[in-house]
């Protein structure tokens, strides 16, 4: 039995001045017949001055990236970094295309976005199918457009399977960016198709389970993802009944662990609160439809749910040589609140993980939150 592995490099610079940074980055990923380098970055960065160090320095390799709320590096959790990772083999064909003006996107669009990608991958002699490609999507994650774009997305690419992150700005949700082309942009996503005879496994996991009483959605925006009644009574009031709390006493972390869940097609999808308005009405990550039913869940251990997940990825792919990772923002706030970050960063760098955190994660058709979803990727073996 032979092994063929991918030439994979990682690496992450501490540098605060972009271009260092981007200098730094190249000399650690930078190698022959890159398939896909991909970067993640702090949106503390001149980012101008970032995008056009990176081009001067990539050229034109295929270098997809976005902005974070935190990066995951070789050395686990980081914050204010650039960290990066290239893949080079003939075992790994990547057909990649930005889509711009998110704000005027039809759900008309994916089809051809995906046929484009589809055909792009046969002039490189491969047939895609679900046990041979997958996806990656990457979003401005102040778009509000990720339901409509992942769910379209989806629905296009027939049985192969997709992942994805929404692009962070640290704590400030201001601005995010994603990275194409040479360029950053805003309003836009960046959605790649990649084949490969290694094995891999597209994966998601959260630590809730439902816990609570019945939430029925009575009244909501869901074009701007707000709940305003539950249960006929104003949103905010609702939730913190059936917490025991008053309103006042809502805030960030009681968000982060006390999330809501919906059950759709016999699984849990996390649906997480970003805050209350004066009103009283529930300001949420993700779109929320009238009608839908919630339950307010509780955590579990998350470092052993990550545990397992990992014990689970290692039984279908073997040790995995890239993991590509997206990971809520909650949870690195609730890593931080519970001491646990560096603890589950090493973790993360034990089964090669590059990632970062994320306003929201894509899960093939569905936007999720307080979420890790990635894909592991394990290593060929042949006669």
């Amino acid at each position: 039995m032979i092994e063929r592995s991918l030439h994979i490099r990682k690496g992450a610079s501490l540098a605060k001045d972009s271009t260092a940074a981007a200098e730094e980055l190249h000399r650690a990923i930078m190698q022959p017949d890159i398939s896909l380098a991909l970067f993640y970055c702090s949106p503390e960065y001149d980012l101008p001055a970032l995008g056009r160090a990176l081009k001067e320095r990539f050229g034109s390799i295929n270098l997809i990236g976005c902005t974070t709320a935190g990066e995951i590096s070789p050395q686990g959790y980081l914050t204010g970094t650039l960290t990066g990772v290239s893949i080079a083999s003939p075992d790994f064909k990547v057909a990649t295309k930005l889509i711009s003006k998110l704000s005027e996107f039809e759900s008309s669009q994916g089809e051809k976005i995906v046929r484009d990608l589809l055909e792009r991958l046969g002039k490189l002699g491969v047939n895609p199918t679900g046990e041979n490609t997958f996806g990656f999507l990457l979003i401005d994650g102040l778009s509000m457009q990720e339901e409509i774009l992942v769910s379209t997305l989806y629905r296009s690419i027939g049985n192969i399977q997709l992942f994805g992150g929404s692009a962070g700005d640290g704590t400030r949700f201001d601005r995010t960016y994603v990275y194409c082309d040479g360029a950053f942009h805003r309003d836009s996503a960046v959605f790649s198709l990649i084949q490969t005879n290694h094995p891999f496994t597209v994966f998601k996991t959260e630590h809730f389970i439902s816990a609570g009483e019945k939430l029925v959605v009575t009244q909501a925006n869901p074009a701007r993802r707000i709940v305003t009644e539950i249960n006929g009574e104003p949103a905010g009031h609702e939730y913190a009944r059936v917490l025991g709390l008053e309103v006042n006493k809502l805030a960030p972390m009681i968000f982060a662990t006390h999330p809501v869940i919906v059950r759709l097609g016999g699984h849990y999808y996390v649906r997480s609160i970003q805050k209350v308005n004066e009103d009283e009405s529930l300001t949420f990550f993700c779109a929320i439809d009238e009608g839908i039913v919630l339950t307010v869940a509780k955590g579990v251990d998350l470092v052993e749910n990550l545990r397992e997940l990992f014990r689970d990825v290692r039984e279908k792919v073997g040790p995995p040589q890239l993991i590509l990772g997206c990971d809520c923002i909650l949870r690195s706030l609730e890593l931080d609140q519970n001491k646990l970050k560096k603890e589950v960063g090493q973790i993360m760098a034990d089964n090669n993980v590059i990632g970062f955190a994320t306003y929201g994660e894509q899960f093939n058709a569905m936007h999720v939150n307080q979420t890790f979803t990635g894909v592991a990727i394990g290593t060929r073996r042949t006669e």
